[in-house]
């Protein structure tokens, strides 16, 4: 049953693709060096390094949005709720970025402060990479190789590309041993261990599903795999509840709902957006197009799921 869940999880994440693209009306895609952005509340996670790397890890700007790459050490960075605000759910961030790369800011710590204004305690996962080259000429070829590879910029009528698969070993351990630092410090930071969720963009996406569909560890409330691969999955008995969104020129939609209906056909509750435009990689949202609109409607889903209780009425 595992290989098969696995199996089905590899199909996902060969769809989808896993990474970043920003919006086609992004003004600048070209790729600039970017000193280290200073990290001061990151946790080691001590996971272990990544086996063939050579190079440090590295940092870069491209659509005026700092990136990093080639990451050895796994982190979990807390966003936490002003005191009193606080309603004791708490979310598990991953960004995407192929496996190859992380959007930190767009897809992890952006999110992560309008989650914790919205008294939900955030925690941004810093998880390993698979290596590329650490110069700037390197990883672009390194990037337009792989957008070519998953079909990007291919008409929405063509099939799905369906690259090599990859373990995401890695991946999962820096998961599991997010949530389990989580779960230890619940109580100093506030968190309902019964209300911790998991959120993840592209490739963070794909991560947040091969963990609910792999860990024997992780026991999430609800998932929020926002544009991530569409395709089917086997959904197990006690899946958690999902919301995901993605929109209509996002190369990974191909016109595909197996993932919802998956979810649909388990029984298990399931609430999907598709938005009319937002292409991949919107984040948190941008103007002028319909995705903007879709961090409001996952914090009513929420609420209504009851997950927003305030932490005092939770321990009642």
């Amino acid at each position: 049953m595992l290989q098969l869940r696995r199996s089905f999880v590899r199909a996902a994440l060969s769809v989808a693709g896993l990474f970043a693209i920003a919006p086609a009306f992004a003004q600048d895609g070209t790729i600039y060096p970017l000193d280290a952005i200073p990290e001061p509340n990151a946790i080691k996670l001590n996971t272990g390094g990544v086996k063939d790397q050579p190079a440090k890890e590295g940092w870069f700007r491209q659509w005026g949005e700092p990136m990093v790459h080639n990451v050895t050490t796994a982190t979990l960075t807390p966003f936490l709720p002003e005191p009193g605000k606080a309603t004791g759910a708490a979310v598990l961030v991953a960004p995407g970025g192929g496996f190859r790369w992380l959007s930190i800011n767009n897809e992890g710590w952006k999110v992560a402060k309008a989650l914790a204004d919205r008294g939900v305690a955030a925690f941004v996962l810093k998880y390993r990479l698979i290596p590329t080259p650490d110069n700037i000429p390197g990883l672009t070829a390194s990037m337009n190789n792989m957008f070519a590879a998953v079909g990007a910029g291919s008409p929405a009528s063509a099939p799905p590309a369906r690259p090599p698969a990859f373990s995401l070993d890695n991946q999962l351990q820096d998961a599991e041993a997010a949530y389990a630092l989580i779960v230890s410090r619940a109580k100093e930071w506030g968190v309902d261990t019964s209300r911790i969720g998991m959120m993840g963009f592209s490739a963070g996406a794909g991560l947040t599903m091969h963990s609910t569909l792999n860990s024997k560890t992780m026991k999430l409330a609800f998932i929020a795999p926002i544009y991530g691969g569409m395709g089917p999955v086997e959904v197990p008995k006690d899946a958690p509840a999902m919301f995901t969104a993605i929109a209509t020129n996002d190369f990974l939609f191909k016109g595909q709902f197996g993932v919802v209906k998956s979810w649909f056909e388990a029984g298990r509750p399931v609430e999907f957006h598709l938005y009319q435009n937002g292409g991949h990689g919107f984040g948190m949202g941008y103007p002028g197009n319909t995705a903007n609109g879709w961090f409001p409607v996952f914090m009513h889903w929420m609420d209504v799921n009851g997950w927003l209780k305030p932490a005092v009425a939770a321990a009642k």
